[in-house]
């Protein structure tokens, strides 16, 4: 039997006069790019002297990304895939360029994966930059159109898909004082990934968790910067499915010698403590949960900060741990989403948390005697609107064991005698978590939209998603959409068991993974789904990247049965209901290929999906055409759906 259950429904209204007053949000208000978006975020302004401010330093629109060094005095940047400094006299000086515009410096390496948001990388005392350089010219180009120009521009990218030659990366040490690089060693093969670069304090070492291309064995590797040279291998990884390091070392604060090291390989993400030798000293944190943040040190050193979902899945609370004893205090008790920063070297946090029925609380956590003080709350965005039941549950996923966490908004009004048309909004996919207890349980504003037009919208966070443990995650490993796509039907049993759902009037609508998983569910349960809007989708992975590809799917030489079994392409005869696929004409993430392949299969198999295009937009819409977007999704689920 199907276990589940709902631990907070929230009912919101306001009383105007002594009466109640209703008001109607719009897709303006409720969506990034919409006119009055920025009033109904929940807003807490606090005293200016908790707020760390950045650096100050005059950019040029020109530099395309930038890199400040932690002395305020040099700034990194990126023109046309070349690297300068310049400091605060406004001198610049070339750090490494190339002509050929397969050369790229400076900027984030593996396609942002592994947790690399930049290219750039200072020693602590600033007289060192550490940088990729990333050798793409081996990598196909892929066309892209501009149709912008008055005859169409051709606008050419480097998409290195799943078993094709990938891009060949190396680091560089520039010095400041004597203006020369020196290239790291790495070795071979050149296509392996160079990940969670992190600077040695005393400035000698930097070290590199290297991946190999099938990402399956890790190792953390240290580098002379004078010479190159590999000076030591300190540990290894391994697993039979993936790796994935996402977190550089973090090196103890007054204890140089030693480091902090996250990692899934005990089947959650957890704290290890490591010497420069190589030794795991012990684990620091242990138990079926996630550590989802380090935030740094107190400043002696002794106390490390971080932040997970120990107490429950979908909360996020804030600890302190020793390192010399292991006694772990928890610094937040509030059931919600806390978002923590350290300051003042680690004698403060700033804590802004939410929950379903707090908007924004921001508190000051004074980090030796665990203290708090509020320091401002942010008003109900909402005040004057009344809005729907907003609930948070779970039921047991399709292995008869699992919970899942599901958020299932009900119609404004509503009426327990009604049937109602229930939309699933979907993602499904490895980095996300869509069900937390944040504000309003994380609902986006189109669920509330929806809600006022008569609609039930229904999130479930299936096996595969993140914050869970690496079995829950690696699911999807050879097999994407299957058992994820499994998941999502029990949510489907538990909307029919619902006396309010009107069993015949069930969509879907998701983007990206979301749009795949939506055309999983369209095309392998037609029975169950009347109408699917499916955004930029993956349709056939071997049209997907290298690095996320790979990971998942390995690549199609190894697993030619997993890419045909989750091809959508295959399944275009089965299509029985409205089919809506939205995709930007210049998306780089999910290429444009996808969604029309899945076109051509479906004229060879004489089914018939809608199609819509976005004109010169990327994997999504942003600023005013997103109100757009989902006015179009809206309209489509109104015509088929209601």
């Amino acid at each position: 039997m199907m276990k589940r259950w709902i631990y907070l429904c929230i009912f919101v209204w306001i009383a105007m006069n002594g009466k109640t007053q209703e008001k109607i949000l719009t897709l303006e208000d409720l969506l990034p790019g919409g006119t009055t978006y920025e009033q109904f975020k929940p807003k807490a302004d606090y005293d200016k002297q908790w707020k760390e401010e950045p650096k100050a330093f005059d950019k040029k629109d020109e530099w395309e990304e930038t890199a400040l060094s932690p002395d305020g005095q040099t700034i990194a940047y990126i023109i046309a895939n070349n690297l300068y400094i310049q400091d605060k006299n406004g001198e610049s000086r070339t750090v490494a360029e190339d002509e050929n515009k397969g050369i790229v410096y400076g900027q984030a390496a593996h396609r942002n994966e592994f947790g690399i948001d930049s290219g750039m990388f200072w020693s602590p005392s600033s007289r060192y930059l550490a940088f990729y350089r990333v050798d793409e010219t081996q990598v196909s180009d892929y066309p892209l159109v501009d149709i912008s120009a008055r005859e169409a521009q051709l606008k050419l990218i480097k998409y290195p898909m799943a078993g094709r030659t990938s891009h060949e990366a190396t680091v560089g040490i520039y010095s400041l004082d004597s203006g020369k690089t020196v290239y790291l060693k790495t070795g071979e093969p050149k296509d392996h990934y160079l990940t969670n670069i992190a600077w040695d304090p005393s400035e000698k070492q930097l070290y590199i968790i290297e991946l190999n291309r099938e990402q399956n064995h890790l190792q953390c590797n240290r580098y002379d910067i004078q010479t190159g040279e590999k000076t030591a291998t300190l540990f290894e990884e391994r697993n039979e499915k993936y790796v994935e390091p996402e977190h550089p070392p973090l090196f103890v604060k007054n204890a140089t010698d030693q480091f902090i090291w996250q990692s899934k390989r005990n089947g959650y993400n957890h704290i290890y403590l490591y010497n420069t030798d190589g030794k795991l000293l012990k684990q620091l944190t242990a138990g079926a949960y996630d550590v989802t943040k380090v935030l740094g040190f107190d400043p002696t050193g002794k106390e490390l900060f971080f932040v997970s979902n120990e107490s429950n899945p979908i909360d996020f609370q804030v600890y302190k741990l020793n390192l010399k004893t292991g006694k772990k205090t928890q610094l937040t008790s509030t059931p919600g989403v806390h978002s923590p920063k350290l300051i003042r070297n680690g004698e403060y946090i700033v804590d802004c948390y939410s929950n379903q029925t707090t908007p924004l609380n921001v508190e000051l956590i004074t980090t030796k005697t665990g203290k708090i003080k509020r320091l401002a709350s942010a008003e109900n965005p909402y005040k004057e609107y009344l809005l729907p039941e907003i609930s948070l549950g779970s039921i047991r996923a399709a292995d008869g064991k699992t919970d899942l966490y599901y958020r299932l908004v009900k119609p404004l009004h509503f009426d327990e005698t009604k049937k109602y048309p229930v939309v699933i909004y979907v993602y499904g996919g490895p980095k996300s978590q869509m069900v937390q207890n944040s504000w309003l349980g994380a609902v986006r504003g189109w669920d509330l939209y929806m809600a006022q037009k008569g609609y039930i919208v229904f999130t479930l966070d299936n096996r595969g998603t993140a914050n869970r443990g690496l079995d829950f995650e690696n699911v999807i490993y050879r097999h994407a959409g299957i058992n994820e796509t499994a998941d999502q039907l029990c949510g489907v049993d538990f909307l029919q068991s619902l006396p309010y759902v009107d069993k015949d009037r069930i969509g879907v609508h998701g983007w990206s993974y979301g749009g795949f998983m939506t055309a999983n569910l369209m095309l392998r349960h037609p029975e169950v789904f009347k109408v699917g809007v499916a955004g930029g989708p993956v349709i056939d992975w071997k049209y997907y990247e290298v690095m996320y590809g790979e990971r998942y799917m390995d690549t199609p030489e190894e697993n030619s049965e997993g890419y045909e079994e989750t091809n959508m392409n295959r399944l275009a005869g089965n299509l029985q209901g409205h089919f809506l696929l939205i995709h930007g004409d210049e998306d780089p993430t999910v290429v444009w290929q996808n969604s029309l392949s899945f076109l051509k299969a479906c004229i060879e198999a004489r089914t018939y999906p809608d199609y819509f295009v976005y004109p010169g937009h990327g994997h999504n819409m942003h600023g005013r055409d997103r109100v757009h977007l989902y006015e179009k999704i809206t309209r489509y689920f109104d015509d088929y759906l209601k």
